[in-house]
């Protein structure tokens, strides 16, 4: 696999003087350079890999001491010294500065602004993190720009890599966007490389666990969940495949790459059993303890470094040498062959190296991740940890030793999503937690439903009896959802894949914070949990427990203004521009969707192991607004074996609502169709294949207790190539939804007096009473929050559940 990289800057962006240099790469970004001896630096470091772009529009005014660069959007003022706060400023023409606040040099912005105001970045590990931790800076900020320091990376050199020049050297980059996050973030991915395709089964769901399982045990626990309908698509191996604590091993035993025979004695048939069972299989590797004499690897890797194998010499991990990581890659292509599909590199052991400025990690990733992609038919992954900017080109990203904690839970939303302000969009957190803590089935069924909203889902637990992570192991309410929402999962990888695809192009991660799309608005700041994923679903996590009494969790929201959101587990549509607390069973989970939405899924209730191209597409429509979606699935994913396709194929699907018509096209398959929370057949509806009239072919149903309830159309007949148009009618609604029936159930799941409940109900009931009539009933009762919030949150829902007159109606269509 070749690293392209184009990192020499076009000369007629550049205006430099004997000690120093500016890059101007974008009207809104300039990389700024000191050298004492005046040797700058070409080449591509860990971060930017490109710099050479189209000179944007720039003015030049240079004096004996003092230079200005001008472009539309800043204005740079340098002495011609040593960079200083006094020496080197810049000043912004858009209003998004604080106080109007000039950027200067190495000026703390903490000491300049009264607190810092970047919206920060990610950390290396949440190891032993038990709640929150600091998570950097990112290239965003609310003060309108976001300096980017780079004087410490390391830098590829030819076919491998070095440290930087010694001497007296600063390398900065200085982000000046505004407010326009978004595009922040793209020139971001400009300089740094963007975020590759991930293989589609790395989508799915991950099965992790710390424990020295035997082989003939994990092909079993593989067949267990699928005898429970529950898919895989990743099997994960911790470190016990290899020898550890055999009396051979000279060392810890965390290194390790000799098959322990008597947990693995034939590791080929051990992959050819996963295989068989659609799974991919990922082996854990800590290089840090070298190669030794026990090993069977170690007379070829002798042999390889001019050893004498006979002196059973160890062989130290030193990644700084450039023969070293090329036989210890070697060493690895022959465990693949054996039984390894990609790697898991779990460095944990900091960032030096022989070399200064080398960190074992980035060298790790970098030559792992464009080792796996040697083959082209294989799409390239690696699983290891955050390095530092330009970490994204090197995807999955292992967080670390989750501790087990609601603390933990609470602070993973936010984590994820401030990971996107540096680019880095592919986290995958120890689902359930994996250390410490105590069992708390509620805590990893909630984790559980994060995991499903989040870039990847992987299990994980440690090698206590107690801790394992399969659902079937937990309190049957526990088990039923656990295994509903992993099978949810699955069924939302068309969606996912599609994401991914586009996101890799396009430069949008897969999970982003609120203030990305809404960022004048000060609550998009005020709800760090909250987050967009996949730039269709809006997803407020539930990281607390359920209430005692009521028995439902909560999370306090924030609807930003638009079009107004329905709620995919319940069908309930919302009013926009409004805070909100959701109050859910452990059954439901508050996502939303905009009015004019389409999501594709897998139709299978069942999936299959894998995420292989689906059998049958489901379209979940919310109608409201017109509305689009793209469905994108690799060509060669339907061979059993294959990672990587050599093209796209793409349906698109769009939605009229002036219209009321949904047209597919092309096909690729038999289809359903999902309005949600459409409560009745239109009277007027049409379903065309072709320009054929095919309405009496399909099956129409109505579907209310389930999943995303809505009107199901079912168009078996459709194929390949063709388009499908279905017409609902001329500008259709969403039905006004009685909250009537969902609010009996919940007052009956009360822990409470039976007096409290019949006050409630007959606030509820009493549909002669106006709307603030009813308001001020509910709030004059005096109870706690927990108990009237579910109520108010469903009678205020929808203001169209009240007529112009102030009273209830009570459709529900």
């Amino acid at each position: 696999m070749a690293f392209t990289t184009n990192p020499v800057p076009n000369p007629q962006a550049v205006v430099c003087g004997s000690t120093y240099r500016f890059t101007i790469l974008a009207d809104r970004l300039v990389r700024y350079e000191w050298a004492s001896d005046g040797c700058f630096e070409d080449r591509a470091s860990t971060f930017a890999i490109n710099r050479y772009f189209p000179a944007p529009q720039f003015r030049v005014v240079d004096n004996d001491d003092n230079l200005e660069i001008i472009t539309d959007h800043f204005h740079l003022c340098y002495d011609k010294k040593r960079f200083s706060p006094a020496g080197l400023n810049v000043h912004f023409n858009f209003k998004h500065t604080e106080w109007g606040a000039p950027w200067q040099y190495g000026l703390d912005e903490k000491f300049q602004l009264g607190g810092s105001l970047n919206l920060g970045g990610t950390a290396r590990t949440l190891d032993l993190c038990d709640g929150c931790c600091d998570m950097g800076e990112g290239v965003i900020s609310k003060a309108g720009y976001a300096a980017l320091d780079d004087s410490k990376s390391m830098l590829f050199d030819g076919d491998f890599v070095a440290g930087r020049k010694p001497g007296d050297r600063i390398d900065g980059y200085l982000f000046c966007y505004g407010h326009d996050y978004k595009a922040a973030i793209k020139a971001f991915y400009s300089i740094s490389g963007n975020q590759p395709i991930l293989p589609r089964y790395a989508l799915g769901n991950w099965w992790s666990r710390y424990y020295a399982y035997h082989q003939d045990e994990y092909v079993q626990l593989m067949d267990d969940f699928r005898a429970h309908n529950i898919p895989i698509s990743v099997s994960v191996v911790d470190m016990d495949w290899h020898l550890v604590s055999d009396p051979c091993v000279p060392h810890s035993g965390w290194t390790g790459y000799t098959w322990n025979k008597n947990l693995f004695p034939n590791p080929e048939k051990f992959r050819s059993d996963l295989h068989k069972r659609r799974l991919k299989i990922t082996l854990n590797d800590h290089p840090h303890n070298g190669i030794h004499s026990h090993e069977d690897v170690y007379e070829e890797m002798a042999k390889a470094l001019g050893y004498n194998a006979e002196e059973k010499r160890p062989i130290i991990f030193d990644p700084s040498n450039p023969k070293f990581m090329k036989a210890y890659l070697e060493m690895h292509h022959t465990l693949e062959k054996t039984a390894c599909d990609f790697w898991w590199i779990d460095w944990q052991q900091g960032p030096y190296s022989k070399v200064s400025g080398l960190d074992p990690l980035w060298l790790l990733n970098h030559f792992h991740y464009i080792d796996h992609g040697r083959d082209e038919n294989i799409t390239p992954l690696i699983f290891s940890r955050y390095a530092g900017p330009g970490s994204q080109r090197y995807p999955v990203g292992f967080s670390g030793d989750t501790v087990v904690s609601w603390d933990s839970l609470a602070f993973q939303p936010e984590f994820t999503a401030t990971a996107s302000n540096i680019g880095y969009g592919w986290w995958s957190h120890d689902i359930g937690g994996h250390i410490f803590g105590d069992r708390d089935d509620e805590l990893v069924t909630r984790w559980v439903q994060l995991g499903v909203f989040s870039p990847i889902f992987r299990l994980h637990s440690s090698d206590s009896k107690w801790n394992s992570k399969e659902p079937w192991m937990y309190r049957s309410e526990y088990e039923k959802v656990m295994s509903n929402f992993m099978t949810l999962r699955h069924r939302l990888v068309p969606f996912l894949y599609t994401c991914n695809v586009i996101g890799s192009v396009e430069g949008e991660p897969l999970v982003q914070p609120m203030y990305w799309w809404y960022p004048d608005a000060e609550l998009a700041y005020a709800f760090p949990n909250q987050y967009i994923f996949g730039s269709q679903l809006l997803v407020a996590p539930i990281v607390e427990p359920r209430n005692k009494t009521t028995n439902l969790g909560a999370v306090k929201a924030w609807l930003p203004p638009g079009p107004r959101f329905v709620d995919i587990f319940t069908g309930q549509l919302y009013d926009a521009d409004r805070e909100i607390t959701f109050y859910r069973g452990l059954e439901e989970y508050p996502v939303l969707a905009r009015e004019g939405t389409i999501i594709p899924m897998d139709a299978s209730r069942v999936p299959e192991n894998g995420c292989l191209n689906v059998d049958e597409l489901e379209f979940l429509v919310v109608i409201g607004n017109d509305a689009e979606a793209i469905v994108l699935e690799d060509t060669r994913d339907d061979a059993p074996d294959a990672t990587r396709g050599k093209g796209q194929r793409k349906s698109v699907a769009h939605f009229k609502q002036t219209e009321g018509k949904l047209t597919v096209e092309p096909m690729q398959r038999a289809s359903k169709f999902r309005f949600l929370s459409l409560k009745s057949v239109p009277n007027d509806l049409k379903v065309f294949c072709d320009g054929i009239d095919r309405t009496k072919e399909v099956n129409v149903t109505v579907e209310e207790a389930c999943h995303a309830p809505g009107l199901v159309i079912e168009c078996s007949f459709s194929a390949v190539g063709q388009y499908i148009v279905i017409e609902l009618g001329s500008d259709p609604q969403i039905g006004v939804m009685n909250p009537t029936s969902r609010l009996e159930r919940l007052i009956l799941d009360y822990q409470c007096a039976f007096e409290m409940k019949d006050q409630l109900w007959k606030i509820v009931t009493d549909h002669r009473k106006s709307f603030n009539a009813m308001m001020s009933s509910l709030l004059s009762l005096g109870y706690d929050a927990p108990l009237v919030g579910p109520v108010l949150e469903q009678l205020l829902a929808d203001s169209r559940l009240y007529s112009p007159s102030g009273m209830r109606t009570t459709t529900n269509k």
